[in-house]
């Protein structure tokens, strides 16, 4: 029989000098209507007295004395639980205040539901343009995503205890804020459990983006190992950053950079990068008119070299990935190589 008692939630945060950003983070769910059943720190080897605050907000803390990701830290966080739901959030991120009821509510009406994401709001917490950017790409990528969600999201994530314990928690060879939380979607999807993105159920990303920051996550800790999970489990679905029109468009990007350096040859080349810059354009046309709406077309112009840089590196970073995945299954003396793998 299922229960009709209103499920209980543990809030579970990983931080590692967490600084103002974890202030706020803790002061919003401060703000809960209703409060979650308990709130977890799990301090990542930080020096900077975030295991303190978190004391001071009357949070349980688990200190780990040396950093070893936010995968780990989650699954520790996770192991020492009670609620029925827990309810991940990152340290960097402010929740509304009908968050957790929110969550509540979803797993009381979806008795057979094991998961939801939410995204990031449409208002980031950084005035920087960069910042804006990334926030509000994101924001977009989510709320036009299908609601049928291909993988989890550790910002703002909700899961069933027990499936969680159950399917082991996140993968801790990920050390680093990595993709430990699409690797976990990933077999999910694949046990057969259904996870929901909720748009409704939307957070404030507050962190503050530097251009190498950024191109560092993106590259290292986000496209590679990605294509490494991809071809890994053979998962390339029409969702999120991986839909067909980006796909297109990092395609049309590597044209239109080849056309601009046949200039040094001929000039006619310029024409040609032209004409293959109206279709990269025209695909993404609605994430510009989005950023339009928000900001103004000055800041949605300033964002198209940033987004066919996204385009670029992204491209680059499947290539390489592709090519390692390949040389590792290359036989080796005579045996087969296992395939790259994220367990």
């Amino acid at each position: 029989m299922i229960s009709t008692a209103d499920p209980t939630v543990s809030v579970i945060i990983p931080v590692h000098n967490g600084g103002a950003y974890f202030r706020t983070c803790l002061s919003k769910l401060a703000q809960a209507v209703p409060r979650p059943m308990e709130i977890i720190v799990v301090a990542d080897g930080e020096s900077d007295g975030s295991w303190r605050l978190a004391k001071e907000f009357g949070a349980k803390v688990i200190r780990i004395p040396e950093c070893g990701g936010p995968a780990r830290a989650r699954n520790l966080g996770a192991q020492a639980a009670k609620g029925d739901i827990l309810f991940f959030v990152d340290a960097d991120v402010a929740v509304c205040p009908e968050a957790v009821g929110y969550a509540i509510s979803v797993f009381k009406n979806n008795p057979y539901l094991a998961a939801f994401i939410g995204s990031y709001d449409d208002a980031p917490g950084d005035p920087d343009f960069l910042s804006q950017y990334r926030n509000l790409l994101h924001h977009y990528v989510h709320q036009t995503g299908n609601e049928e969600a291909s993988t989890f999201w550790g910002a703002c994530g909700v899961i069933r205890r027990e499936i969680f314990l159950q399917m082991g928690g996140f993968n801790e060879s990920y050390r680093q804020a990595s993709i430990e939380d699409i690797e976990f979607g990933y077999r999910l999807k694949q046990a057969g459990y259904n996870i929901r993105l909720c748009k409704t159920l939307q957070v404030k990303h507050l962190k503050q983006w530097k251009p190498m920051g950024m191109v560092k996550a993106d590259f290292f800790y986000r496209a590679l190992p990605w294509t490494e999970l991809i071809w890994r489990d053979r998962k390339l679905n029409n969702d999120l950053n991986l839909q067909v029109s980006n796909r297109i468009s990092v395609i049309l990007t590597y044209a239109v950079l080849l056309a601009i350096l046949g200039t040094c040859w001929s000039l006619s080349f310029l024409l040609l990068a032209g004409l293959l810059a109206i279709p990269l354009v025209a695909i993404n046309a609605p994430l510009y008119r989005f950023f339009h709406r928000k900001h103004g077309i000055l800041f949605a112009l300033k964002t198209i070299p940033w987004h066919w840089l996204f385009y670029f590196y992204s491209g680059l970073a499947f290539a390489i990935g592709t090519g390692r995945y390949l040389y590792q299954k290359k036989p080796v003396t005579g045996k087969v190589s296992l395939p790259v793998s994220a367990q």
